[in-house]
């Protein structure tokens, strides 16, 4: 088989695989087996006479033959893309940006830029999607998105240690903070003890990470009461309403909290810091990717100024 007869599906499943990580997180997102999966693979490799990913215990990771063909079948699948989007009518308008965003990214910054380039540059075409930040930095590898917000905590290590290193602005570091039932008797306050923090009940959510208690305010000193585990921060915050327990938010969701809640910093320990991240490729960015990224630093300013001055 010649790589001039490599299918569209095979590129489309390859790239699915070197986004995801794994066969079987691919085969999941594509709605396909995982023998199908493996198929496409194998094909593709047998067509490329090298082997693209190198299998790990902890996933694939793209070879530097993959890296080759990557690069290639990103490029034709956005303009086969890009051709059905003007067959459909959709305008190109002044360029394109694929964007990625960790889940409370998309909370209040991701909406407040977007609103932004809405009034500014109304022909610019934000495409987005949501993923944990290990997912976007594959896709951001992988060629698929163009920018990627991305999640830190300490020791703010970077997201990957493959080269080139991706380049890296930090758009925000605030505390870390809590969201209590406004009826429970630590709300009262305009800030809660870290003391007081011990015997209290969690709501936390599943982690692929090292954090796997996310939710739970860290360095507590006891086996914490987890009364339930909750992947959507909606959700989270919809259970601390109605009084089912406590959990952890970034900052800048306050913004977005749900009536029953409370956000409150968390005093008499050390301060629980986290970022959020811009990363991309560190190849010279487009002008569409430019302007995209000048909303995202604007509106996570916008973030940081007081209630009376946005």
């Amino acid at each position: 088989m010649d790589f001039n007869d490599v299918s569209l599906t095979a590129l489309r499943v390859f790239r699915a695989v070197a986004e995801q990580g794994t066969f079987t997180a691919a085969a999941a997102a594509l709605g396909y087996t995982q023998s199908a999966v493996s198929r496409q693979i194998a094909a593709i490799e047998r067509a490329a006479g090298a082997e693209l990913l190198e299998r790990r215990r902890d996933g694939v990771r793209l070879t530097a033959a993959g890296r080759v063909v990557m690069r290639r079948a990103t490029v034709v699948l956005d303009e086969i893309g890009a051709t059905a989007r003007e067959l459909s009518g959709l305008p190109e308008g002044a360029g394109s940006v694929r964007l990625g965003w960790f889940p409370t990214a998309g909370a209040v910054l991701v909406p407040r830029a977007l609103a932004a380039l809405r009034r500014t540059d109304p022909g610019l075409l934000v495409i987005g999607r949501e993923g944990t930040t290990p997912a976007l930095v594959r896709a951001l590898r992988a060629g698929s998105l163009d920018l990627a917000l991305l999640a830190s905590a300490p020791p703010f290590r970077a997201p990957d240690a493959e080269s080139p290193p991706l380049v890296l602005r930090t758009l925000t570091e605030r505390a870390l903070c809590l969201a209590l039932p406004s009826a429970h008797p630590l709300a009262r306050g305009d800030f809660v003890d870290v003391a007081d923090l011990r015997g209290q009940r969690w709501i936390a959510g599943p982690s692929a990470g090292e954090d796997s208690l996310m939710g739970v305010w860290p360095g507590l000193d006891e086996r914490p009461e987890i009364v339930h585990t909750v992947r959507d921060w909606l959700v989270k915050l919809q259970l601390v309403a109605a009084g089912c327990g406590l959990t952890t938010v970034p900052a800048a969701l306050a913004a977005a909290a749900p009536p029953g809640v409370r956000i409150l910093p968390v005093r008499g320990g050390p301060q629980e810091q986290r970022r959020q991240l811009l990363a991309r490729l560190p190849q010279p960015p487009t002008e569409a990717v430019t302007r995209v990224t000048a909303a995202l630093r604007a509106a996570a300013l916008e973030a940081d100024l007081p209630e009376g001055q946005r």
